[in-house]
């Protein structure tokens, strides 16, 4: 039977009206005033449209902060690591701790730590993409001599994103914008290739 192309059409629609409703909802209200019926209704659907799609707000939530962000968050590579790192760590500050983001990502982390079918689907289309990346240009770094190598990279991904983690979600806000660059800095200082290791 060949496919009805119309209903293909009016079924994007709505998937699209969903997510456009869900991630305007989220940041406008936070994650927790947010329901499925709420997305529903701005979306201009049922409840069974959504779940035939998503098995939770959470789940519909994360697509839409992850078709958001998109490409945003490319680790840049000029050949200079501190300047890479500063570009994308205060990219990464700005949208997630500041922007319209904000409020879906730490709504959906919250809901994750209770939802681990969320929390593996969290990790394997936000976190785990990005730490590759990240992991793929400090491995460089190392061979090129600007970062020590006596130290995992995983490790070096854990000192500079962290912190801005913490920061997100106590709630620091502009300061930890401000302070992303001096933090990468600092950072550096401990990472940089020591004399008497070589």
């Amino acid at each position: 039977m060949t496919p009805d192309p119309n209903s293909e059409r009016r079924s994007e629609r709505a998937r699209r009206a969903i997510l456009d409703a869900a991630f305007d909802l989220v940041s406008r209200k936070g994650f927790a005033k947010v329901t499925i019926e709420a997305i529903a209704a701005q979306a201009g659907v049922g409840k069974p449209t959504i779940y035939r799609w998503w098995r939770s707000k959470g789940a519909v939530v994360l697509e839409a902060m992850n078709e958001e962000m998109g490409d945003d968050f490319t680790f840049p590579d000029t050949g200079d690591i501190a300047a890479d790192l500063s570009a994308q760590i205060t990219a990464v500050t700005e949208r997630l701790v500041t922007g319209r983001i904000s409020k879906a990502f730490r709504g959906v982390m919250g809901e994750a730590q209770n939802d681990p079918e969320l929390m593996k689907a969290f990790r394997a289309t936000v976190l785990e993409p990005s730490m590759a990346e990240c992991q793929a240009r400090l491995e460089s770094a190392v061979a090129a001599g600007q970062l020590r190598s006596d130290l995992p990279t995983d490790v070096m991904i854990d000192l500079f994103y962290a912190p801005i983690h913490y920061r997100h979600f106590l709630g620091f806000g502009d300061d930890a914008v401000r302070s992303s660059v001096d933090l990468v800095q600092e950072v550096l200082l401990g990472l940089r290739p020591r004399p008497d290791a070589e």
